[in-house]
C-alpha cells in the first residue's frame, strides 16, 4: 500500500483541497449555509481527481520513458514497484469516482457540471498521455491554474450558490496561482532531464534564471489578488500571515536551488497554498452575513 501512497504524491494534495476550502466558505458572507453534503462532494471530485491525474502522469511519463533518471520522489511505472498496468488502472479508477461523485453533485445543482467533469477528466489523462500530450508542450500550468484555480473554487461555489459571480472569480486567482507554483517547482527541478527527452515545459522554453521568476511572480500574485479579496471581507489581511514563508520559498529559489533542493521548496509550497486556504476561510468565516 505504501507505494501507491507515495504514488498518489501527497505533496500535490493541498492543490485539490485547498480551492473547494475556499470556495465552500464564500457562501457565508453571502447569506447562504453551507451545504456540507455538496461540499464533501466537490472535495471528493477535486481529490480523486487530482490522484488520478498524477497516477495517470505517472504511467503516461513511465512507458514514454521519461522519467527513467529521475531527480524528485520515486514513480511507480519507471522504479519498476508496479506495472504500467496496474497504474493506468487505478488512475482510470480514481477518474471513475471523480466522475461518480460528479454525477451526485450535478444532479444536485447543475446539470452542466457533468459537461465541466468531463472536460477536466480529458484535460487530466492528455497532460501527459495520448499522442500529443499538452504537458510536453508548455501548457501545464495553464491547465493547472484553470482547473484547480478557476474551475475548482468557483466550480465549488456555484455547487453551493448556483451562481458565478466575481468574488468567485477573484478569489480563485491566488488558488490557482498557488496550485501553478507547486507545479512551476517540480518543473524547475526536472528541466534538465526534461529537456533531454524533448518534454517542453514552460520551465525548458524559458530557461532556468527566467522560470524561477516567474515561480516569484506566482507567489506575488496570488498575494496581491488574496488582498483584493478585502472588498468581500476586511479580515482578508489576515492572508499575510503567509508572507514570511513565502519569502523563504523565495529567497531559496532566487538563491539557486536546483535538483534534489527543490524537493523540500515543493512541500512548503503545498503548505503554503493550504495555510492560505485556511486563513482565506477563516477570513470569509468571519465576513459570515
Amino acid at each position: 500500500m505504501k507505494p501507491w501512497i507515495l504514488g498518489a504524491r501527497p505533496r500535490t494534495l493541498p492543490a485539490a483541497i485547498a480551492p473547494v476550502l475556499v470556495g465552500t466558505t464564500l457562501a457565508l458572507p453571502n447569506g447562504l449555509n453551507i451545504n456540507w453534503l455538496n461540499a464533501l462532494l466537490a472535495l471528493l471530485v477535486s481529490l480523486f481527481l487530482q490522484i488520478g491525474v498524477n497516477y495517470a502522469n505517472d504511467y503516461s511519463d513511465g512507458v514514454r520513458g521519461t522519467d527513467e533518471v529521475r531527480v524528485g520522489p520515486m514513480r511507480l511505472v519507471a522504479s519498476g514497484l508496479k506495472s504500467a498496468k496496474s497504474v493506468k488502472q487505478a488512475a482510470f479508477f480514481l477518474f471513475f469516482l471523480a466522475s461518480i461523485s460528479g454525477l451526485f453533485l450535478a444532479l444536485r445543482t447543475s446539470r452542466w457540471l457533468i459537461l465541466v467533469g468531463l472536460i477536466a477528466i480529458l484535460a487530466a489523462w492528455n497532460y501527459t498521455g495520448g499522442d500529443k500530450p499538452y504537458g510536453y508542450q508548455g501548457f501545464g500550468e495553464l491547465s493547472v491554474f484553470l482547473f484547480f484555480g478557476v474551475v475548482a473554487t468557483a466550480g465549488t461555489y456555484f455547487a453551493q450558490s448556483q451562481k458565478i459571480t466575481w468574488q468567485s472569480l477573484l478569489i480563485s486567482i491566488p488558488m490557482g496561482a498557488l496550485s501553478c507554483t507547486i507545479l512551476a517547482i517540480n518543473n524547475l527541478r526536472d528541466l534538465p532531464k526534461d529537456a533531454l527527452v524533448g518534454k517542453h515545459t514552460i520551465a525548458v522554453r524559458i530557461g532556468d534564471k527566467t522560470a524561477r521568476w516567474m515561480i516569484i511572480v506566482l507567489i506575488v500574485t496570488a498575494i496581491v489578488a488574496g488582498l483584493l479579496a478585502a472588498t468581500i471581507s476586511p479580515w482578508v489581511f489576515v492572508t499575510l500571515l503567509i508572507v514570511p514563508l513565502a519569502i523563504r520559498i523565495g529567497v531559496a529559489i532566487n538563491q539557486g536551488a536546483h535538483g534534489a533542493a527543490l524537493i523540500p521548496l515543493l512541500g512548503k509550497a503545498g503548505k503554503l497554498q493550504l495555510f492560505f486556504a485556511l486563513l482565506m476561510t477563516f477570513a470569509l468565516f468571519m465576513a459570515r452575513a
